[in-house]
C-alpha cells in the first residue's frame, strides 16, 4: 500500500506541474518565441504520458 501512496503523490505533483506548464503555454501563445513554446508543449505531453503510465500501474486493465 505504501507504493500506491507514493504513486498517488507523484501523480499529484505531475498534475500540478502540468497545470503550470499549461499556464506558461497560454501566456506565451502570443509570443514569437516558437522554440520555447514547442518545448513547453512537448514537456506537457511527456508529463501527461507519465501520469497515464502511473495511473495504469494503480488501476491495471483486467481482462476477464
Amino acid at each position: 500500500m505504501g507504493d500506491d501512496k507514493k504513486i498517488l503523490q507523484e501523480i499529484d505533483e505531475l498534475r500540478a506541474e502540468h497545470r503550470s506548464v499549461d499556464l506558461a503555454i497560454t501566456e506565451l501563445s502570443d509570443s514569437v518565441d516558437m522554440l520555447r513554446l514547442q518545448r513547453l508543449k512537448k514537456r506537457k505531453l511527456m508529463i501527461r504520458d507519465r501520469i497515464a503510465m502511473l495511473e495504469s500501474m494503480l488501476y491495471p486493465d483486467i481482462i476477464a
